[in-house]
This record gives C-alpha cells, sequence and structure tokens, in this order.
C-alpha cells in the first residue's frame, strides 16, 4: 500500500457546516484508492490515540505556516484569516475535552485538518498546501520535543540546586568513602552529594548538547523531495522560533536521531540516579542508617509492621530500565530503513512520550525526596571508625618520614592485620606499639589518625577537606543561578 502519509497536495474533507463527526468516508487521501480501508487495519495502523498529544503544536505549526502562505500570497488574506479563526475553535475545543478524536482520521493531523474543513469550508482545504504529513509531524515532534527539554532543564537545575545546599549544610560531616562497598576513606557527606551532583551537571550538558540538534525546522521539505510552491521558510522558521533550517529534504523527514539522542540523555541521567537511589537505599537500612527519609516518601509492610520501605528511591530505580528499553526500542526502530519516511516511524512516539514523562516524574520524586532528606552524623562516624579509613593516612605519614610507598603500605598492612587479630582501631593502639610496627612513627601520628585529620588533609581542588567542600557548594549553586539567569534571559 503506498505510504498515506506521501501525499503533499489538497485533498477533499468533508464540507464546512458539518458536526464535530467523523463522515463515513473519512480519509483525506483516498482519491487513489477504489475500496475502504479494512477495519483492523484502520485501527492498527491509527496513531491518534496517542499522538492526539501533540495537538498544539500540530496548530501552532498550522498557524505559522498559514501565516506564511498568505505572505507569499498562496492563499489570500481572507482564507488566512478564516484558518486563524477555524484553528482557534478547534484548540478551544481541546482545550475543553470537547473535541472528537476519530481513528478513522488516522492521526492528529488529518483530525485537526478535518474539523477545520467541517468549521471553514474551502479555505481548510489550502491549508496543507506546499506541506505533507511527513515534514508536519518531524515539525510537530520537535517542537514538543524542545518544550520538554526546557521544563526538563530547569529540573535538573533544581534538582542540582539542592545537592549543592545539601552539601553547603553538611560539608564538613563526616562519613566513610567505598570503594568496593568496603570502607576505603573517611570523606564528607557534602562532598559525596557534589559527586552527585557533578554527573547531573553533565547530564544537563548533554540535554543542552541535544537541544541545538533537535532544534531545526523540517517544514518546507513536505513529502520527501521539497515544494514547488514558493515557500518562505525563514519566515516559517522564525515564526515557531526554530534556530536553523533542515538542509536536505531527505534527511528531514526521515531523520529521528534527535529522538534517540535525547533517549541517551534519559538513560544516561536514570542510570545516574538509580546508582544514587541505591545509595539512598543502603544508608536508610538499619545496617547503616546514614540518613532518614520522611514517610511521605516510604511504605509499609503488610505483615511486618516494623517496616519502613524506601518504595520511592527504590521505583527510581526500577525506572532505569524502562527507559534503557525506550532508547533500544527507538534504535532498533530506526536500524534498518531506508530513505526517506517510514510507516515505521510511526512508533518513535510512544517511546518518547513516556520517555519524557518517566524522567519528569523520576526528577520530581528525586528532587523533593533529596530536598527532605536529614542526615545521621554519629552512625557514619561510628561506621567510618570500624574500617582502618586512616589507613593510607598512616603509609602517607610514613613516606613523609623517608619510607618508600611500597614499604610504608607493608607496614601498614602489618599494623592493620595485627588490630584485626587482636581488636581495636589504628587510632586506638598506644604509641609504643605503633613504633613496633616502625621506629620513625613519633607522638605526631596522634593527628594523622584522626578523622578529621584526615579529610583536612586533602585540600586540594577537588578533595573532601571541608573548606573545599564548602567552596565547591557554593560553586556549584552560582553555576545553577548562572543558567537559571541564562534560561530567563
Amino acid at each position: 500500500m503506498a505510504d498515506p502519509k506521501d501525499q503533499s497536495t489538497q485533498s477533499a474533507p468533508a464540507e464546512a457546516g458539518a458536526s464535530n463527526a467523523a463522515p463515513s468516508n473519512p480519509a483525506l487521501w483516498g482519491g487513489r484508492f477504489t475500496e475502504a480501508t479494512d477495519a483492523f487495519v484502520q485501527a492498527f495502523t491509527a496513531s491518534v490515540t496517542f499522538d492526539q498529544r501533540l495537538a498544539s503544536y500540530d496548530i501552532q505549526g498550522s498557524l505559522a505556516h498559514a501565516k506564511m502562505l498568505a505572505a507569499q500570497s498562496i492563499i489570500t488574506d481572507e482564507d488566512y484569516q478564516a484558518i486563524v479563526g477555524g484553528l482557534s475553535q478547534i484548540s478551544a475545543e481541546i482545550e475543553r475535552g470537547e473535541f472528537q478524536w476519530s481513528i478513522a482520521l488516522e492521526d492528529v493531523h488529518m483530525n485537526i485538518e478535518s474539523r477545520l474543513t467541517q468549521l471553514i469550508g474551502a479555505a481548510g482545504k489550502k491549508l496543507h498546501t506546499g506541506r505533507s504529513r511527513n515534514d508536519q509531524v518531524a515539525t510537530d515532534i520537535r517542537l514538543f520535543l524542545r518544550d520538554e527539554i526546557d521544563a526538563i532543564a530547569s529540573q535538573l537545575l533544581e534538582t542540582i540546586a539542592v545537592l549543592g545546599q545539601l552539601a553547603d549544610r553538611e560539608h564538613a560531616t563526616i562519613m566513610p568513602g567505598f570503594t568496593h562497598l568496603q570502607t576505603a576513606q573517611p570523606v564528607t557527606f557534602g562532598h559525596h552529594m557534589l559527586a552527585w551532583a557533578e554527573m547531573l551537571k553533565r547530564d544537563y550538558g548533554r540535554l543542552i548538547d541535544s537541544r541545538a540538534r533537535c532544534n531545526s525546522m523540517p517544514l518546507g521539505s513536505a513529502a520527501l523531495a521539497g515544494t514547488p510552491y514558493p515557500l518562505d521558510r525563514q519566515m516559517t522558521m522564525s515564526e515557531l522560533g526554530f534556530e536553523t533550517m533542515s538542509a536536505n529534504s531527505l534527511d528531514a523527514v526521515s531523520d529521528r536521531d534527535f529522538i534517540i539522542e535525547f533517549c541517551s540523555f534519559a538513560s544516561v541521567l536514570m542510570m545516574h540516579m538509580s546508582r544514587f537511589s541505591e545509595e539512598l537505599i543502603l544508608w536508610t537500612s538499619a545496617q547503616f542508617g546514614f540518613i532518614n527519609l520522611p514517610d511521605k516518601f516510604c511504605t509499609g509492610s503488610s505483615i511486618m509492621p516494623q517496616k519502613k520501605n524506601p518504595d520511592v528511591p527504590e521505583l527510581l530505580r526500577g525506572k532505569t530500565g524502562r527507559v534503557y528499553g525506550h532508547l533500544m526500542s527507538v534504535l532498533t526502530l530506526m536500524k534498518s530503513q531506508p530513505l526517506a519516511y517510514n510507516k515505521d516511524n510511526q512508533e518513535d512516539k510512544e517511546p518518547l512520550f513516556d520517555t519524557v514523562d518517566t524522567v519528569r516524574n523520576s526528577l520530581t520524586a528525586f528532587r523533593d525526596m533529596m530536598a527532605a532528606v536529614t542526615v545521621n552524623p554519629p552512625a557514619m562516624r561510628q561506621a567510618v571508625a570500624r574500617g582502618f579509613a586512616t589507613a593510607t593516612d598512616l603509609a602517607d605519614y610514613l613516606v613523609g618520614k623517608g619510607l618508600p610507598f611500597r614499604d610504608a603500605h607493608e607496614v601498614v598492612g602489618k599494623a592493620v592485620g595485627w588490630c584485626v587479630e587482636h581488636g581495636g582501631d589504628l587510632s586506638d593502639l598506644p604509641l609504643e606499639q605503633l613504633q613496633a610496627f616502625h621506629p620513625s612513627i613519633t607522638a605526631d601520628v596522634s593527628e594523622v589518625l584522626t578523622l578529621e585529620g584526615s579529610v583536612n588533609a586533602r585540600s586540594l581542588p577537588g578533595g573532601t577537606a571541608p573548606v573545599r567542600v564548602a567552596e565547591a557548594a557554593k560553586a556549584t549553586l552560582a553555576w545553577v543561578e548562572e543558567r537559571r539567569v541564562g534560561a530567563r534571559s
């Protein structure tokens, strides 16, 4: 069957004055066909059940296209005014929930065009001049995604700000830093929060980069080869706020890599939130007890009355796989398509829509949850005291006394082994016992073996010294504010 979306010429919908209901033979592309589409095939190929979400963008694109057609004298000003009035009424009907969507009309574009022609007659049939559903839908999706990118960018900034504020507040709160989920060295809770903020800042950069490639206008490409009408693409581009216009009509109508790029961003973002959620789940457990989540972010057990389950971070972790699946869906959708438009592309919308919704909801939950987190410094301090977290500090101390690092590493390893066998931590050992491991150890070692001494010693830029963490937290908040101001201007 020929692709009905490849029709860029005017067609003949129902006449003006008809009610807002689907006509008996509603297809606006039916001139070529001698028999009606099978009812099952009609339902199977229809997209209006989900692409009606693009209605406001379809109307926005149509208004810009009509304005350009009038400016180019392709349609009369009278027809243009009728189109504006008709589309305004349709917009209001959709807003009020009164618009009658018809599967028989396939998609959002044909539903709106059919209703427009019912309202204003022949002028409605002229709107599609110089345009195909192929470049129309490509434009609608880009307009939709551009708005969603802006909204998600704002949410990301809010989330990063919450982490920055938490880091500033807890810049000196000592906790264990882990490798292999084993206590490694002391860090501060603020330093840990800023690690996640840095990941989200890179996600923000990926998102903003993707916006530039999304913000290119396909209109004027028509079905695949452009159009002979004297369209003013520059005017339409300006009306719709696009930064550039497509340079190749074949590419413009068949390209969906901007969707793939967004879904890729979303997958990386969700991976970061999933990793963080895993830590939150661990930290709220009785075995850690590092933080507390308010009750509104948790649920109980139907059988165990003592349970407080961290459902929000668990769901954030679970929804990551959902977004990964959408990325693979769109990649697979596109992998075998020849140029130009193919009906396969109809399947790009549901994965995109769900990815957008999942990311936005996840960011809202994550931001609100982190804004409400309370910290348990004594539990963190007890945990870091149990894992020989200052062992590396003792090795560095011995290097400062002239030992090669590998020799110092061996000395400290033996000291840790002695502590494991006899109980206690390195900081609990008397000076005489430490000197038994190496005679160069003197009384000043006590400054090195404290948790505060350990974190304060790491004062290079990017380190966990509280003074550096406080500076980095303020720099992160300034980074956020700079971008907020840029978005407003």
